[in-house]
């Protein structure tokens, strides 16, 4: 698995956008292949196609390419995240003519993956730069294609990380959601995907404690037997969290009262329908 990545990260920090496309493509099919290992093989075109059942993370944890991947994203010489977010950045300083758009879209999608099958790696967006990053192109400037995919990247990155959602706060992400929220600018699609963010941030906060009892792949690198307890993506990135930051949670009153700031009047309406229509199943609320 090590060439695979070494042959999609060389492509990644290419100067040439034909190669960056490339990687993209490679890292999507190193995905896909974890994603659907033991689905069987593919049917051949005119046989009878059903859509593979869908499987949560804990039916991945047996798979081996999915225990060799989990334990190489541990340390960030082979961190996908890593690598995506490093390539997003050079493609939004070069891509201010919109040539790479399709090219952002595709990183962000990525990236939305990756920290799906590797949640230590959320991780990364405690740091400013990444996380400006996000807001960044959540800008009018940006096309709506680049700022809803922006949209569920930010959900995914902040998913079970107070300590992340409060890194967005203190950099005014939220005036920067609503702004967008309240822009006559801003199309249909991007503010429907508004509307799913701000009810997602008006959800219960998890602190990201493992417990013993779970067998979700997000309980961090204790399912994969033999390595280490901490992550090392902390270890050699960042800071690490103390026991009080890692409860560092806001209840619900408080971030209503965060919002109530830039939308007044909208937030009771929000959480009504929070408990009215359930949004996200009830697994949230």
């Amino acid at each position: 698995m090590e060439s695979l990545l070494s042959l999609a990260f060389d492509n990644l920090s290419s100067f040439d956008g034909s190669k960056i496309k490339k990687g993209l493509r490679q890292v999507e099919g190193l995905l896909a292949q974890i994603c659907l290992a033991g689905q069987g093989s593919p049917k051949k075109q005119g046989e009878n196609q059903q859509q593979p059942p869908r499987r949560m993370l804990a039916d991945l944890s047996p798979d081996p390419a999915f225990r060799e991947f989990f334990k190489l994203q541990e340390g960030f010489e082979w961190n996908v995240a890593q690598r995506l977010l490093t390539t997003l950045d050079w493609l939004v300083v070069r891509g201010g003519d919109g040539s790479y758009d399709m090219l952002i879209v595709n990183a962000l999608d990525l990236i939305q993956g990756v920290l799906l099958l590797h949640p230590p790696s959320r991780v990364l967006f405690q740091r400013s730069v990444h996380m400006n990053l996000l807001l960044d192109l959540l800008e009018p400037i940006n096309s709506p294609a680049i700022q809803c995919a922006t949209i569920i990247t930010l959900v995914v990155a902040l998913l079970d990380m107070p300590q992340n959602i409060r890194v967005f706060e203190a950099l005014d992400g939220l005036l920067t959601v609503t702004s967008l929220f309240k822009s006559r600018e801003t199309g249909r699609e991007v503010k429907f995907r508004l509307t799913e963010f701000l009810y997602f941030y008006l959800t219960p906060e998890t602190p990201n404690i493992p417990k013993p009892d779970r067998t979700s792949v997000i309980a961090g690198p204790e399912l994969i037997p033999g390595s280490p307890g901490k992550s090392k993506l902390l270890a050699s990135g960042g800071r690490q969290r103390s026991k009080s930051e890692s409860g560092n949670t806001l209840s619900v009153d408080a971030k209503k009262q965060h919002l109530d700031r830039y939308l007044p009047g909208v937030v009771d309406e929000l959480l009504k329908d929070l408990d009215t229509y359930k949004p996200f199943g009830g697994i949230l609320s």
